[in-house]
């Protein structure tokens, strides 16, 4: 939970503390790196607030909240992390009220400060086909099953858009070759079905029938991607995977497996996919998340103008 003393909290507050783990973790499905984070939010919040004085959730008004976000800003906070912050607070109230744990919801009225959406790094279509040309013809050089592993990740990344939690977790039976479909579990056990292109297709069967029984194991279980030991892959492992592959790629940024996500969403935009279908195909549960993308392509077609006409 960071580095907020957990154990100066009051046993009332503790006790709602670790309700809400459980809430988090069994009812809502998060990860444990979400869970984390939230009751990271929360304990500082609480500490906070019995620092003021409050017993608990019914003596706390807006208020207090309010002196909460910005003793973090004098703190050096950023703007998206009091976002968080102030997002934190109000889901972890409205909990405490519906469950009737606290008589009133102070939160019910916060608001979270405005911020600057940055748009995020991505790849130009060229330096995908060469981050692809390259891995591949590392692989070939070195030999081994894990050349052929590194391809097919860094082709279902990009080719399915899927997190890399999403990646870790698949089972040889979410894959189906013949409909060329990979079923993923999201967010919050939220499950759908994304397809995979030829090449992600040839790149996993590739991995599967020359590459992962090479290192296979009885850890290994029904993983479709292993590490080097033989058993499921570690994210952090994709990770070094990703950022050694785009090392490869003279002049591309230094993106991690969100990276590719980002750029397969953006080049579909830019093919002319509409917003819904790379909405449902990268699982976000809201529009909003996906528009960013949007902003991406605009900023591309502002600079394309710029350079090119000539009365720009």
């Amino acid at each position: 939970m960071g580095t907020e003393p957990v154990d100066e909290l009051s046993a009332q507050n503790a006790a709602l503390l670790t309700a809400y783990e459980q809430h988090l973790a069994h009812e809502r499905a998060l990860s444990g790196h979400t869970v984390r984070a939230y009751l990271a939010d929360v304990t500082s919040l609480l500490l906070h607030l019995q620092r003021l004085g409050r017993a608990d959730l019914d003596a706390a008004t807006v208020r207090d909240l309010r002196s909460w976000l910005a003793n973090q800003q004098t703190r050096g906070a950023s703007r998206s992390t009091l976002q968080r912050r102030a997002a934190a607070a109000r889901v972890f109230c409205a909990w405490a009220y519906e469950t009737g744990r606290a008589g009133s919801n102070p939160a019910a009225s916060l608001r979270s400060p405005k911020s600057v959406r940055t748009l995020p790094d991505t790849l130009h279509r060229r330096d995908a086909d060469r981050l692809f040309a390259e891995a591949a013809a590392l692989a070939r050089e070195q030999g081994g099953p894990l050349g052929l592993r590194d391809v097919a990740i860094l082709e279902v990344l990009y080719g399915a858009g899927v997190r890399v939690s999403e990646l870790c977790g698949l089972d040889i039976d979410d894959l189906d070759r013949d409909r060329r479909t990979v079923r993923v579990l999201g967010k919050g056990s939220k499950e759908r079905t994304v397809p995979l292109g030829e090449p992600a297709i040839r790149a996993v069967d590739a991995w599967l029938v020359t590459g992962r029984p090479g290192i296979a194991g009885p850890a290994s279980g029904t993983a479709v991607f292993l590490g080097e030991r033989g058993a499921r892959i570690d994210p952090r492992v994709v990770r070094r995977v990703v950022h050694r592959s785009l090392r490869l790629v003279d002049g591309a940024p230094d993106l991690g497996p969100h990276g590719l996500r980002h750029a397969m969403a953006t080049h579909l935009l830019e093919g002319g996919a509409d917003l819904r279908s790379v909405q449902e195909l990268l699982g976000h549960a809201s529009l909003a998340t996906t528009q960013i993308y949007t902003h991406v392509t605009a900023e591309r077609i502002q600079a394309a103008f710029e350079q090119a006409h000539p009365r720009a």
